[in-house]
Formats: C-alpha cells, structure tokens, sequence
C-alpha cells in the first residue's frame, strides 16, 4: 500500500493519459477533483510569491551591494545576478530526477529549505566584516539553486488539460500543447505517437531566438537601477522605489499584452507577432541611445558639468581626482568618476528611459509567449520532454550571460556602445527570424493533416 501511495504521489496532477491507457477509464471523485485543484492553486500562489520575492531583490540589489561593500562595481553585479540563474540551471535537473525516483514532497521541502537558508544569508551579508560581496554571490547562487524546484512543480502540474477535458478528444491534447503545455512522461505502451519527422532546424532556430528574447530582457533588468542613478542622480532608496514603480507598471502592461496577442494570433499568426515583437524591442533599444550634449551629474560634491572649462581631456582627469570626494556616509549620487565614459557620454533623458521602457515592456512579453507557443507547435504532438529541457537550457543560460554581458560592457564602454550591441543583436536576430519564417509552423501543418 506504501509503495503505491508513493507511485501515486510522483504522478503529474494532470496527468498525459490518453486514449487507450490504463488511466482513461478511470473516474475522478469530486474529492480527489477537489484536492488536486487546491494542490495546483498552492503551487500558483507559491511561484506568484516567489517572483514577486524576484522582483523586490532585483530592484534593491545594485544599492544593498554598494552599501555592504565599497569595492563591488556594476560589473560585479552581473555576476552577483547571474549566480541566481547558475544555481537554478544546475539545480533543476538534479531536482527533476530526484522527483522521478521519490516522492516530490522530498526536492520541494529540501529546495525550500534551502531557499530560506540562503535569504537568511543575503539578509545578513553585510553582517562579516570584510569580502562582503563574495557573501551576497554565494547566497544568490544557493537562492537560485533553492529555486531549482520549479523543475518538481511544473512535473507536478504538467499536463494537456484537466481529466474531464480529456475525455472529449486528442484533438483537445494538441491544442492545449499549442498554448504551451509541457506533457509529462509516458512509457511507449500508453501513447501513440504520429509517425513523422520534427523539423530540427525549426527546433534549433526557436531555441535561439528563445535565447536572444531572454538575453535581451534579462541584461534590460538588470541595468535598470545602475543606468537610472547614474543618469538621473538618484539615490538608492529614490531608485529602488521609483524603478520597483517602472517596472510593476511593466508587468502591468505585460498582463495586458498577454491577453491581446492570443486575441490578435488568431488573426495574424503568431510568427508575425514575434517578428512585430523584435522589432518593438529594437526600437526600444535604439531610443535609449544616449543622445544630445547635456552630460550626467558627475558624483563629485564640488564639480558641476556645466562648470568645466574648455580643457584638455588629462586636465579634466587632474582636475577631477583633486577634488574632494563626497562624505561617505552621504552616499554619493550621480555618474561615477571611475567610469570614464561618464565625461563624454551624453545623458539618456528620462523621458527617452521611459518611451523605452514602454516599448520593451510591448515587444518582451509578446516575443516571450509566441516563441514559446511555435516551439510547442513545432513539436506538435510527441513527447516533449527533452526537447523542452532544451529550451528551459537556453533560458538559463541567457540569464545567466545578459547580466554578465551588460554589465561589463556598460562599466567599460558606456550605455552608447552597451545598447548599440544589443540592437545589432536584435537585427542579427530579426535575420534569422526571416531566414526560417516558412519553416516555423505547426507539426500538423507540415505533415499536410492541417491547413496554415
């Protein structure tokens, strides 16, 4: 009885029984109904906080890691944002496969464990009384690796539909694979998979450009904070709630975009709103291009750009560490000297941040659930597992490379070549967008069972 229950325990909540298998004629009580819901709708409630937990960190971070220790820079902070996405991409297998040999209820209570441990650590990392910041790295990295359990709980509520649904028709199992949904596991004698090939260089294709969306949002995010007290002098508790306000309103808009490209998929299809999407973003990118010849607020206490004669380029720097340094206490605001682009580089007026925003905050949320929705498609029917596991691969690694990428080209080089970059990326992407256009369509469509 023990060894069923666990059997029981380590099934999907919606599990992919289909026609023919075991589990088809098998009817659910409206207490069991009862009690699978309220299990998912926990599981919604758990990975809603946590990202909204996300959200509060990413806007704080840059401040709380100057604060605790002098010596980080806004390069370190890419790698301080990039160890959450490291440990959760090494965790997530571990967890996978752990939760398909024991019951679930194992990798989650350790996860959470884990996650609890590490926020305890990130709350006191200013505690020791030196190498602070390498603190806040490793506990970034175990709150990632706690958050590796997101593999167990899409396991857990992975499936095409609920189990009344399934008794329509396979018909309704590949539309709602279309949406998205990832099918659990199922042994060869319980489903029966189409015979056909998948296209691959469709496959490949979407996990690049699912690479590129991610990278682009992910660098996007992280630079938000530092950008913002460069430019506009903000100090840290101005940054952390006026741009905790930006970005809300983005998800905000993003809520809403969600719903108005299921609406407008049905019309255009969704390669058209992908491509519609990228090239939001990349103008999006190209307004933030830093224009003009105002100057960002240097963060020195006595110097004013407006100030500064008609000297050569080596009398500024003299002059410049001369001068006296803010009190430390007082937490310095502008531009930092040790960024030399900041005397050169033009200001990236708040309103051009902010068209910007609006404009990603359009093409992000739009590229995001239609690429996800072509490669479901693409796949179409068969098990897609593995295949899903690649494109969970490339998400991770895109997270983990944006923040790395801008960080160290936005400390070395300036916004000016950082968001040039990133539209020539954009471009790139766009290209191979066009490239594989005819190629990105359903597994039905290609097989001639559907029409386009």
């Amino acid at each position: 009885m023990a060894s069923l229950e666990a059997k029981a325990e380590q099934e999907p909540l919606l599990s992919d029984s289909l026609p023919g298998s075991r589990e088809w004629d098998i009817i659910e009580t409206e207490e069991h109904y009862k009690s699978r819901w309220r299990s998912i709708r926990i599981l919604y409630l758990t990975m809603f906080l946590s990202s909204v937990g996300f959200s509060i960190v990413m806007m704080s971070i840059w401040p709380y890691l100057q604060k605790i220790d002098q010596t980080a820079d806004a390069s370190f902070l890419g790698w301080v944002i990039a160890s959450f996405s490291l440990g959760q991409m090494v965790a997530s297998p571990i967890f996978g496969l752990w939760s398909n040999y024991r019951p679930r209820k194992e990798p989650l209570i350790v996860s959470t464990l884990i996650s609890v441990g590490a926020n305890c650590l990130y709350a006191y990392v200013h505690v020791p009384a030196s190498h602070n910041k390498y603190y806040m790295l490793v506990a970034r990295g175990l709150v990632g690796f706690g958050a590796g359990n997101v593999a167990v709980i899409r396991s857990y509520i992975a499936g095409a539909t609920s189990l009344q649904e399934r008794t329509s028709s396979m018909a309704n199992t590949s539309a709602c694979q279309a949406l998205g949904f990832i099918l659990g596991p199922a042994s060869t004698d319980e489903i029966q998979v189409p015979q056909g090939s998948i296209d691959q260089v469709a496959v490949v294709a979407s996990n690049v450009l699912f690479f590129v969306i991610l990278f682009i949002f992910a660098l996007f995010e992280t630079i938000v904070t530092p950008l913002t007290m460069d430019m506009y002098a903000w100090t840290r508790e101005q940054a952390v709630l006026y741009d905790g306000i930006i970005l809300a309103a983005l998800g905000v808009e993003a809520v809403i975009i969600f719903m108005g490209v299921k609406l407008l998929s049905k019309k255009i299809g969704e390669r058209a709103i992908l491509l519609g999407g990228l090239i939001v973003v990349w103008a999006g990118f190209f307004i933030l291009l830093p224009w003009g010849n105002q100057f960002p607020k240097i963060q020195w206490e006595d110097l004013h750009n407006n100030s500064i004669p008609n000297t050569t380029f080596g009398e500024i720097i003299i002059t410049l560490w001369k001068s006296p340094r803010e009190d430390h206490n007082e937490g310095p605001t502008g531009c930092p000297i040790e960024q030399a682009w900041c005397l050169y580089t033009p200001m990236i007026h708040l309103a051009q941040f902010l068209t910007s925003a609006v404009l990603i905050g359009i093409g992000y949320p739009s590229c995001n659930v239609m690429s996800y929705t072509l490669y479901s498609k693409i796949l179409g029917p068969k098990p897609q597992g593995v295949y899903m596991g690649w494109l969970t691969a490339s998400g991770s690694a895109a997270r983990i490379l944006g923040p790395v990428f801008i960080s160290q080209v936005y400390t070395s080089w300036g916004p000016r070549w950082a968001f040039s970059l990133v539209c020539g990326m954009v471009v790139l992407t766009i290209t191979l967008l066009g490239v594989v256009y005819k190629r990105l369509i359903a597994y039905s469509i290609r097989h001639g069972r559907s029409q386009e």
